[in-house]
């Protein structure tokens, strides 16, 4: 089988993860992969934050829990110790849907990395906070941005979940 589709086919959400961080060297290429997305008239309209510093992790997190309407005890990232965080540029529409090509290339590049992915939802709201645009400004990051979701990557902790059956009735050929 092709190395692309068997990689589609063998992912899955990670929902618990080891605290050792992933060499930089393969978050770079997460990164990079996410860099590579087909992107709308090829604006490129997508940004990716790098969370590695676990004080501002362990912020989001708890931010996140709090807008999911759980509590202080529950990580929504898992465990991971790396967040990616993707924002897409409000004064282009398609960029939300960039966004979305941006996650799903970096959560293969990191399976194909031996590492866990899942994808996060929930930064939307949070860069909508006047904390996190301040933290945009801060890094240097002009405009407007919307929250696509957070990767969240990391070593997998346990047995790796079995893909479960596709459900039928979803395609419909035309000819």
């Amino acid at each position: 089988m092709n190395e692309v589709i068997k990689a589609i086919k063998e992912r899955r959400s990670i929902r618990k993860f080891k605290a050792d961080m992933p060499k930089k060297e393969d978050i770079d290429q997460i990164i990079e992969a996410g860099l590579y997305a087909a992107s709308a008239m090829n604006k490129q309209a997508v940004i990716t934050l790098a969370v590695t510093d676990k004080e501002l992790r362990d912020r989001l997190s708890k931010e996140n829990s709090r807008i999911f309407g759980k509590g202080d005890d529950f990580d929504p990232f898992y465990g991971a110790p790396v967040i990616l965080v993707v924002l897409a540029d409000k004064s282009f529409a398609p960029s939300i849907y960039d966004g979305s090509l941006v996650m799903g290339n970096m959560m293969l590049a990191a399976h194909s990395l031996g590492l866990g992915s899942i994808w996060v939802h929930r930064a939307k709201e949070e860069f909508e906070m006047p904390e996190y645009r301040q933290l945009l400004k801060d890094l240097g990051i002009e405009g407007e941005w919307e929250g696509v979701g957070h990767c969240a990557i990391g070593y997998v902790d346990g047995a790796y979940p079995p893909a479960p059956g596709r459900r039928d009735g979803r395609v419909y050929y035309i000819d």
